[in-house]
């Protein structure tokens, strides 16, 4: 049986991210980390690859030339956690023990958890950034008009508003391709706004009308039929009232009624948020809840990151049960609380950093050369970064923001992020 001080599962933004500040504090730690992967990437730039303004070639690296020096790599899958006996088990048979864990294995897709979804995937226009950008690119250009159908999960997802940024992309090429006035853009959300802070939210209204995008609230995917192209959704309100289509008055792009509470939408473009969901191992494990909304999704205090019933386990990332954005930029501020905390535990003292108040960010893009920088914490509230609002109002459109997207944050990403520097 293999053992190390610490034991990190997962080698992308979280654990990479916290091995390296790890290292950079004690370089004399002993620290592995599990995860399979040859190649690491840098997803929120898959939303521009999509748009056809970023090349996917520039969002992989190996994942050998981002594992820390000093780090030992582990490449193999975990299937099992035993925190009471201080072990993860691999794929092939073999035993990990630990001292300290650090559970950051991210997110899966659920291709199953929508029929139709898996057999209707990459073909005849039913796309997702998540899967494969570069085919959404495709689906754009080759459109010729109709209904563009958008649409958002009601599992938690990586970065809650990619599903709209490439809407708004979309939107904007089809007036730029002249098809745009046979074109119905529709977004179909089963939550009740297009976006939970007010102030990005009234933005992003202007975004939708200036488009004139069609929101179709309380709708949840429930089905797809990719002979026919048509989405099924079941509507998650009994309350006729509050079931108001934006810019469709006149049911322009044909909802259908089918049977009690479901509406169809045929569509000749389809966008999907994949439903997401932990990786299995973790659904199974002691560490995670196991019931309740945040059921499958790793326990830990919200503030410290540190599993209530295993002191000496921490979890960040899209895995953690955190009531905030599953984002790259929430890492980079719950990355520095675990480290703090690991020395902590380490040193048995027992104050631990209470200092992740849920920080999350999601660069909005609205257009080409336009984007919104959302930041937030629990509870939807504003969090925007003092330095930055000193000079851009990040509620509101800017070109600057979109040239952090695109330039700033890989630079940061991959120079900064990934060394523990940021």
């Amino acid at each position: 049986m293999k053992t190390h001080q610490i034991v990190i599962i997962g080698g992308g933004t979280a654990g990479i991210t916290v091995a390296s500040q790890l290292l950079r504090k004690d370089s004399k730690l002993d620290i592995a980390i599990i995860d399979p992967a040859d190649k690491h990437i840098y997803q929120p730039a898959w939303t521009l690859v999509g748009a056809g303004t970023f090349d996917m070639a520039d969002t992989i690296r190996t994942e050998a030339s981002v594992m820390p020096d000093g780090v030992t790599w582990i490449k193999e899958f975990v299937t099992d956690i035993d925190p009471d006996k201080n072990q993860v088990t691999l794929k092939d048979g073999e035993s990990v023990s630990y001292e300290y864990l650090v559970v950051a294995p991210g997110i899966q897709i659920d291709m199953d958890g929508i029929p139709g979804l898996k057999e209707a995937m990459g073909k005849d226009g039913v796309c997702s950034n998540y899967v494969d950008p570069e085919y959404t690119w495709k689906v754009l250009q080759e459109f010729k008009g109709g209904n563009a159908l958008f649409t958002q999960p009601a599992t938690p997802i990586k970065c809650g508003g990619a599903p709209q940024k490439i809407m708004y992309l979309a939107a904007e090429y089809f007036q730029k391709q002249g098809i745009a006035d046979k074109t119905n853009v529709i977004f179909a959300t089963p939550g009740s706004v297009i976006f939970g802070v007010k102030d990005f939210a009234q933005t992003l209204m202007k975004v939708v009308n200036r488009n004139n995008i069609v929101l179709k609230y309380f709708h949840k995917l429930e089905r797809i039929d990719p002979v026919e192209k048509k989405a099924y959704y079941r509507l998650t309100t009994t309350d006729d009232s509050q079931c108001v289509s934006v810019n469709d008055d006149s049911n322009q792009i044909g909802e259908e009624i089918e049977g009690e509470a479901m509406m169809a939408i045929k569509y000749d473009m389809l966008h999907l948020a994949p439903p997401q969901s932990a990786p299995d191992f973790v659904k199974k494990t002691k560490l995670a809840h196991q019931d309740g909304p945040n059921k499958g999704w790793v326990n830990v205090n919200i503030n410290t990151l540190q599993n209530p019933d295993y002191t000496n386990v921490f979890s960040l990332g899209d895995v953690a049960a955190l009531p905030t954005a599953k984002t790259g930029a929430a890492v980079r501020k719950q990355a520095p609380v675990v480290v703090e905390n690991l020395f902590h535990v380490m040193k048995n003292e027992k104050n631990l950093s209470k200092d992740y108040t849920g920080y999350s960010s999601c660069p909005l893009v609205t257009g080409y050369g336009k984007m919104v920088l959302a930041e937030f914490g629990y509870n939807n509230v504003r969090m925007s970064d003092p330095l930055i609002s000193k000079f851009v109002d990040t509620t509101k459109e800017n070109w600057s923001m979109w040239i952090l997207k695109k330039y700033g944050l890989p630079y940061m990403y991959w120079n900064l992020m990934l060394k523990g520097k940021a």
